[in-house]
C-alpha cells in the first residue's frame, strides 16, 4: 500500500500542491498536518505511521516535509526500516526500494551518527577548558559560605530552622542539605 503525508507549517499555507503530487504517485490515503515540522504531535503523521505495515511505502513530496532535522529524518527512516516499510521523497528521487535509495540513507545516518559524537566531542572539550579556567559551570550555588556561617549562628541563637531559612532567602530542605544539624532543632517556642 502506498501511503502520502503532507504538511504545511501553518494553517493559512496550502496543502494542494503536495496533495496533487501525491495523488500522481498513485497514494492509496493521504495524512496531512498544518503544524511545523519542529513539533514532535503531528497527528496527521503518526496516524500514517499507525496505516504502515510491512510492505508499504511512505510517500512524501519532499524530504523537509518529514522533518527539520536530518537526526530526525534518520531516526523515522531508520524506524521505517526496522518494520519492513519503504519511504519515496517524490521531489529528491529517494527510494529505499532501491540500492541507491538505501545507500543514500546508510549516508545520512553515517553523517547524524558523525554529527551526534562531533557534538560530544565539543562539548567535553569546552567542559574541560573551563574547569581548567576554575570555572565549574552549572547555577550558581544559593548557600555562601556566609550564609551559612549566619545561619549556624542564628540557629544556636534558637531561632527556628523555618524563620532562619525565610530569612536567608532559602528553603527549609536547602537549609537541611548545608547544615544537616539544623534538622534536629526542635521547633518549639
Amino acid at each position: 500500500m502506498l501511503i502520502g503525508y503532507a504538511r504545511v507549517s501553518t494553517e493559512d499555507q496550502n496543502l494542494d500542491l503536495q496533495l496533487q503530487a501525491l495523488d500522481n504517485a498513485h497514494c492509496e490515503r493521504v495524512f496531512s498536518d498544518k503544524k511545523t515540522g519542529s513539533r514532535n504531535d503531528r497527528p496527521g503523521l503518526e496516524d500514517g505511521l499507525s496505516h504502515l505495515r510491512a510492505g508499504d511505502t511512505l510517500i512524501v513530496w519532499k524530504l523537509d516535509r518529514l522533518g527539520r532535522t536530518v537526526k530526525g529524518l534518520v531516526d523515522l527512516v531508520t524506524e521505517l526500516e526496522s518494520r519492513a516499510i519503504n519511504f519515496k521523497s517524490l521531489t529528491e528521487g529517494i527510494d529505499t526500494t532501491s540500492s541507491a535509495g538505501r545507500f543514500f540513507f546508510h549516508i545520512m545516518a553515517s553523517l547524524a551518527q558523525m554529527e551526534r559524537e562531533l557534538t560530544i566531542e565539543r562539548t567535553r572539550a569546552g567542559l574541560a577548558t573551563a574547569r581548567k579556567l576554575g570555572r565549574i559551570g552549572g547555577r550558581r550555588r544559593i548557600m555562601t559560605e556566609s550564609k551559612i556561617e549566619s545561619a549556624r549562628q542564628l540557629l544556636a541563637a534558637g531561632r527556628l530552622p523555618k524563620d532562619v531559612a525565610a530569612d536567608l532567602g532559602i528553603s527549609v530542605p536547602t537549609l537541611y542539605r548545608w547544615i544537616p544539624a539544623a534538622a534536629g532543632y526542635v521547633e518549639h517556642r
